[in-house]
């Protein structure tokens, strides 16, 4: 009997998250646009959260259409806290910038902040003081970070390239004033844009332990509340004879 209702209580918790989409954990809505990093560690492929911050997704788009990020690096790699790349006009690139890309190298961006969590391949813009003074510079997240939750403006995240993150985090670092940072050079031998395969209105992101097509596991879910109800009166018939 106990398993039974267990079942039952669970089934209708299952339920519950399908016919209320905001009992879900969905992530924010994908853009259809991808940003890729090859480094000298492997490559990185982010997508982005435009319904979350979108001047500062049209911006980092345009930093990268424009170049800004190839040659640049990443200048701090915290393990289990960030990898940041560096500003694209404060000497993290290699190659000098042209007329064309410091035309919004320093351009500064509104403070886009939100709900969305500070996680493991979250893409965080950095800033200084004022709460809009973020340029160029953004952070990967290597772990969980509930204190920039709210006070930095979250983006998008890394869709591909964990294995990257993961051999940036074994490179050798020292400790810098407040920043940790490789004793390499982890550079962006190259960056580009390009659009999902297939296209056409974006994406969610993982929702939670549904995931997939909830009208589906919806569908199934009753099916399953159903046979444990019709269960659970079968035992209470034979238990509990006359109710």
């Amino acid at each position: 009997m106990t398993t039974t209702r267990a079942s039952f209580l669970l089934a209708l918790t299952l339920l519950a998250f399908c016919a209320f989409p905001s009992f879900a954990r969905a992530s924010p809505r994908l853009s259809d646009e991808r940003l890729v990093f090859q480094t000298t560690k492997g490559d990185i492929e982010m997508a982005f959260f435009p319904d979350v911050a979108p001047t500062t997704v049209a911006h980092i788009l345009d930093l990268a259409r424009r170049g800004l990020y190839t040659t640049n690096h990443f200048f701090r790699v915290d393990a289990g806290f960030v990898a940041q790349v560096a500003d694209v006009a404060s000497g993290g690139r290699s190659a000098p910038l042209d007329a064309y890309q410091r035309e919004i190298a320093r351009r500064t961006l509104p403070g886009e902040f939100s709900d969305v969590k500070h996680a493991r391949g979250i893409l965080s813009m950095g800033r200084h003081a004022d709460p809009n003074s973020a340029t160029s510079s953004f952070s990967i997240l290597l772990g969980d970070a509930p204190h920039l939750d709210k006070e930095y403006a979250v983006f998008g995240k890394v869709i591909s390239g964990e294995e990257t993150l993961r051999a940036m985090e074994a490179v050798k670092t020292k400790k810098d004033g407040i920043f940790v940072m490789p004793t390499e050079r982890i550079e962006i031998l190259s960056s580009y844009v390009k659009e999902k395969e297939g296209g056409g209105g974006g994406e969610r992101g993982n929702v939670g332990a549904l995931g997939g097509d909830c009208e589906a596991e919806l569908k199934e879910t009753k099916q399953r509340v159903v046979a444990l109800v019709h269960e659970i009166e079968e035992i209470r018939r034979r238990k509990l004879p006359g109710r």
